[in-house]
């Protein structure tokens, strides 16, 4: 881990969102100890060095919980194309598409992706991000796989921030495996799978079940793999239609279905007995210039938490600011402002497994917290441009002081 100051200590003057009866808190051990009024601070704590947060906001630190961050090369022309008039055929008879990422994927070496892949978390961490899922799914092979999920683990390690790797083998065909993805899912399922899993690589299972991507029973073949190693599934469901992917991954307890612009009555009603979070995405909802919204209000009467996330890759997503996600979640998809922010740290940590550690502020849970200089929390919806925390607190350690708070 980078070399970080500690953020042990009473932290006083702020205010707490969502609870006006907290004006401090304490971090001790890299933990939050105490939280309350300053007046009824334990005599316990009271020797503990004290900043002064100046009416700053505080909030759980943010959680980016859909990224594809680890990938070499971009693709930016393709943008100008389809910008020109291109259609996706032409775009990928010129090289381009996923399989164009699959390419300078395996072409990069590990450091090289790290070096990249580093630059674009930076960008993420310093808006207050403490905890972001990164999938793989731009190798396609054993070895470019195992590069990409050990360029996250890296990344988690040196830049102190909570890190799940996602298992995205499902992801295309790799051009050597074009019309043969029966074999290909038997590579994932009964290679790739299992030697990452067992390497600590892998925290999750995602399969890509579209027209364009894998099939229900192909789906299920990759779930129950996920499932005999013990690993918990996610996926990306009823983006392009409805596959009845969401109902088939809450069979199998998944944390979450993730883009579900084409969700169903039944596909909600699934999610809703088994706990899944949808993940709204509306980046690639605005790049791919979609109309079909996702079915929000049906989502909310039925009680299914809505998490937002970047959705950060370099096709459809090119997005480094999760709080312009929430801005686009509510401006796009009519969420409101308790519900974006909801999403981007409470219903976004569920959607990781990680709500015993993040997206709350509560005593006995690792500091990983963020405060705003703003007025109004409304405030961090309401801009689009990048907003910068006045102090980020992560892992119990400050990772950001735009205002120089910290005692000399």
């Amino acid at each position: 881990m980078q070399h970080l100051p500690s953020a042990d200590g009473i932290w006083h003057n702020l205010r707490l969102l969502g609870d006006a009866t907290v004006n401090a808190l304490a971090v001790q051990g890299s933990q939050i100890a105490w939280m309350g009024d300053i007046a009824s601070l334990p005599a316990s704590l009271q020797a503990l060095p004290r900043t002064d947060a100046h009416n700053a906001l505080a909030m759980p630190g943010l959680v980016d919980c859909h990224t594809h961050l680890v990938y070499g090369g971009q693709r930016a022309n393709e943008f100008a194309m389809r910008l020109a008039g291109a259609s996706y055929e032409e775009v990928a008879k010129a090289g381009g598409g996923i399989v164009s990422s699959v390419l300078a994927t395996r072409a990069a070496s590990e450091d090289d992706l790290y070096a990249q892949s580093a630059t674009r978390l930076q960008q993420l961490l310093a808006e207050g991000v403490c905890a972001i899922e990164i999938k793989s799914g731009y190798g396609l092979a054993l070895e470019h796989e195992r590069k990409q999920l050990r360029v996250a683990r890296r990344l988690g390690d040196d830049f102190g921030v909570t890190v799940r790797t996602t298992f995205l083998g499902a992801h295309a065909l790799p051009p050597e495996y074009a019309g043969r993805s029966h074999d290909y899912i038997n590579l994932v399922c009964n290679e790739m799978l299992p030697a990452l899993a067992a390497e600590g690589l892998v925290d999750a299972v995602d399969v890509f079940c579209e027209r364009i991507g894998f099939s229900l029973a192909e789906t299920e073949q990759v779930f129950q793999a996920a499932q005999a190693l013990g690993l918990p599934v996610k996926l990306h469901a009823e983006q392009l239609s409805d596959m009845g992917g969401s109902a088939l991954a809450a069979r199998y307890g998944a944390l979450s279905n993730d883009h579900i612009e084409h969700l169903s009555a039944a596909g909600i009603e699934a999610m809703r007995a088994s706990g899944t979070v949808a993940v709204l995405l509306p980046g690639a909802y605005y790049t791919l210039r979609d109309t079909h919204v996702p079915p929000i209000a049906a989502l909310r009467a039925a009680g299914v938490p809505m998490a937002v996330s970047t959705d950060h890759n370099p096709g459809t997503s090119p997005c480094l600011s999760l709080l312009l996600m929430a801005n686009m979640a509510s401006t796009l998809f009519r969420l409101t402002v308790p519900e974006a922010l909801a999403g981007i740290t409470t219903h976004a940590a569920r959607a990781l497994g990680l709500q015993d550690t993040h997206g709350v502020l509560a005593v006995g849970r690792p500091a990983n917290i963020v405060l705003w200089d703003v007025q109004d929390p409304a405030e961090l919806v309401y801009w689009l441009a990048h907003q910068t925390p006045r102090t980020v607190i992560r892992q119990g350690r400050v990772a950001v002081d735009t205002l120089g708070l910290l005692r000399p």
